[in-house]
């Protein structure tokens, strides 16, 4: 098969690190990989895992993009691809206008994926028009089913995001010169008891939430010290500035590191006793919480979206109400005095199955296909 990916770039995240699974998995199996983006530090590593990149900015969201659908058709057509894939939502516009005015003899198979719970209008139903449409969690086929009701539910799949467990080895252990740089970096992390919030700042991430919880496991004697980490949005730097008045209004700046971005995430993690996930909104999947359960550190976090299929699936113990902050603290006093449940197996969430799941729908599709071809 001869199978395309379309996504606006090839950036970061977890979209595009699903593509690049997606792309080894369809080279591996012996088929043509490719992917249309606009570029991005990802490229390198695309192609020299054996697919070809076409650089094409499909994910501009003006009415000059339109004037593109004319040549995107005519290069689907030439190209020759069995099955196209879409994954966001303004290459998904383009690719759709194109594809449905392609002679339906010369016509690809098309798959959508619904990546995220965006809000609900007629521009982000366009990720139903697959003729296959991948819901990546239950909460995903969740949000489908409700808010794009017209969507034929045989042609909706749930295949759930993954992860390799030899990435992520839950016996895993930080190299010696990371952690010895890390501790004379940060020396008033020894001895304590690490707390991690991962992701930018923004409110979604609920700091202020995390703030209340270190005081409160401080005010319980517990030597506590707060990890927030992840960059400032430069749109929002004014909730930035919250945050730390807060922190020093709350009397905390000795208890509460800013660390900024770090690309050694998995390590942080590894070296915090817990960490948190306190997102206001409920997430499509929630791939971090997934990571760090998957390298035996317990996360507490909010019971919705695909964070609560994680949670009950590998760690019930850390699901609890959506805000409700006060609950999160005494799981995490559960965890200081050692009275904490063990950190089940994922069995479930593999990068393997994954894969093989999308492959197979890849190859259902193609088969129709070929089997209309020939009637």
């Amino acid at each position: 098969m001869k199978i395309l990916q379309v996504l606006p770039t090839l950036n970061s995240g977890g979209v595009e690190k699903g593509t690049l699974e997606i792309a080894q998995a369809i080279v591996a199996a012996g088929h043509d990989s490719w992917v249309v983006s606009a570029g991005g530090r990802l490229v390198d590593t695309l192609e020299r895992e054996g697919s070809h990149h076409h650089c094409w900015d499909l994910g501009r969201k003006s009415l000059t993009s339109l004037l593109q659908i004319p040549k995107l058709r005519r290069w689907l057509i030439q190209e020759q691809f069995d099955v196209i894939h879409v994954r966001s939502r303004m290459p998904a516009w383009l690719v759709w206008l194109a594809w449905r005015k392609i002679p339906k003899t010369q016509r690809p198979r098309l798959v959508s994926t619904v990546h995220g719970l965006h809000s609900v209008n007629r521009y982000s139903q366009i990720m139903t028009c697959g003729e296959r449409v991948i819901a990546v969690s239950k909460t995903g086929l969740a949000y489908i089913r409700e808010n794009y009701p017209n969507t034929d539910p045989d042609k909706i799949r749930l295949i759930y995001r993954g992860i390799d467990p030899k990435q992520y080895p839950f016996d895993y252990v930080p190299g010696e010169e990371w952690r010895s740089t890390w501790f004379t970096t940060y020396p008033m992390l020894a001895n304590r008891f690490v707390v991690t919030l991962p992701g930018r700042l923004t409110r979604l991430k609920g700091h202020l939430g995390f703030l209340q919880i270190i005081q409160a496991l401080k005010a319980a004697g517990i030597p506590v010290t707060g990890l927030i980490v992840g960059g400032e949005d430069p749109k929002r730097k004014g909730y930035a500035e919250e945050i730390r008045a807060k922190t020093a209004e709350l009397g905390l700046q000795e208890d509460i590191i800013f660390t900024g971005h770090r690309a050694d995430i998995m390590n942080i993690y590894k070296v915090s006793n817990a960490v948190v996930s306190l997102s206001s909104k409920p997430e499509s999947f929630g791939r971090t919480v997934l990571e760090t359960l998957s390298i035996n550190v317990p996360v507490i976090g909010y019971a919705h979206g695909g964070v609560a299929e994680i949670l009950t699936t590998l760690y019930p113990h850390g699901a609890v109400t959506p805000g409700d902050t006060s609950a999160v603290t005494d799981r995490l006093k559960a965890i200081y005095q050692g009275d904490a449940p063990a950190i089940l197996e994922n069995k479930q969430f593999l990068l393997a199955n994954m894969q093989q799941q999308t492959l197979d729908l890849y190859n259902e599709l193609a088969g129709e296909q070929k089997h209309h071809c020939i009637n």
